[in-house]
């Protein structure tokens, strides 16, 4: 978190303090939101949501003043992602719907990424039919991808993570039979050293596997997630593992899961 504010102040700083072009200026004022972004994602799974809402909101002005409006839709989405997942949902559907509709020029997969957000609040406001729709609208965005010029932070928005994003939907809307295939044929692809993402991802498995009446692979999976996050800094992994441990409650007697939550307490 340090090293990533350090930077952040940094580029700031250059803005503010130096001298420089009109075209320097605009670049720099580009670097300060893609920088936003990151720390504020940084400051978000830190558990710092008012920090990482204000480093958003500077990195949004700066996006604006820079006339980068596909920055601006990545910015707001994070942002909007952050309001969605920490109990503000309609807050953040009506960002996630002004990233998505302020980007009307953005490329295929910042498209695909600003649905999603849109897909994922809908899901958190039990909107069953918006979020599939949307989910749907994000799948077909991402297929018009044809190696277009973009920018480089969207390097990581491809058909597994969407996948992932799909199948997250579905486990939210309590549709297991929809998530687990896709959660499944994603993490046996999935690169064992991205521990935190691995993690987050088998939570969703775990939840889907219980609602799918599975609870004895639900509860072997939700042992990965706490043997994964266990030594993580992340607090978005530490309350997705509690919301697993709660899931499975109603399982206590099954022995694999007994075990577990004996082992959680």
């Amino acid at each position: 978190m340090r090293p990533a504010l350090r930077e952040f102040g940094s580029a700031v700083r250059l803005f503010r303090e130096g001298t420089h072009t009109e075209a320097v200026g605009r670049s720099l004022l580009g670097v300060i939101g893609e920088l936003a972004q990151i720390v504020g994602w940084i400051a978000s799974d830190a558990g710092r949501h008012a920090e990482a809402e204000r480093i958003y909101r500077l990195g949004l002005s700066a996006a604006h003043t820079a006339g980068d409006t596909t920055l601006a839709g990545n910015v707001l989405g994070s942002l909007a992602y952050q309001r969605t997942n920490t109990g503000d949902v309609r807050g953040g559907l009506g960002m996630a719907r002004a990233a998505l509709e302020t980007a009307h020029e953005a490329p295929p997969r910042a498209r695909a990424l600003y649905l999603d957000r849109v897909a994922w609040a809908h899901a958190k406001a039990g909107e069953d039919q918006a979020a599939m729709r949307a989910v749907s609208e994000a799948g077909e965005a991402l297929a018009g991808h044809g190696g277009e010029d973009e920018p480089g932070y969207l390097y990581w928005v491809d058909a597994g993570e969407l996948r992932v994003m799909e199948a997250r939907v579905y486990t939210e809307l309590r549709r297991p039979l929809r998530a687990v295939p896709a959660l499944r044929d994603v993490l046996g692809r999935y690169d064992a050293t991205h521990t935190r993402e691995l993690a987050l991802y088998l939570s969703w498995l775990a939840v889907a596997l219980a609602d799918a009446n599975e609870p004895e692979e639900a509860a072997a999976t939700a042992e990965r997630v706490m043997t994964l996050s266990a030594g993580l800094a992340s607090d978005r992994t530490a309350r997705r593992a509690k919301v697993v441990l709660s899931r499975l409650e109603r399982f206590g007697d099954v022995p694999e899961v007994r075990a577990l939550l004996g082992g959680a307490a």
